[in-house]
């Protein structure tokens, strides 16, 4: 299933690309770039927009999975009988 998901993605970014071929002028303050085809800007700011959303999200994540890890050992410690740990889960 998610072939065919990736493989319709394909084809919709192919076909957008296809039918925005016309250049235009991009302008930023005092910058400006001449002849840049539209669908190249259109998935320029779409990745742009991934990446910016997408980084705070990872960093969130791998602080869940380590919190999750310590909570894990530290059940897993309680659970076996081993002396427990000097620190507890909610000082992490």
């Amino acid at each position: 299933m998610l072939y065919v998901t990736v493989a319709i993605l394909a084809v919709a970014v192919a076909v957008f690309t296809v039918q925005n071929t016309r250049a235009v002028t991009v302008t930023l303050l005092v910058w400006r770039i001449n002849e840049v085809p539209l669908a190249a800007l259109i998935l320029l700011a779409l990745c742009a927009g991934i990446v910016v959303a997408g980084v705070p999200l990872w960093i969130q994540r791998w602080g869940l999975r380590r919190r999750l890890r310590v909570q894990e050992a530290f059940t897993s410690a309680r659970d076996s009988g081993a002396p427990a740990a000097s620190r507890t889960p909610t000082e992490v």
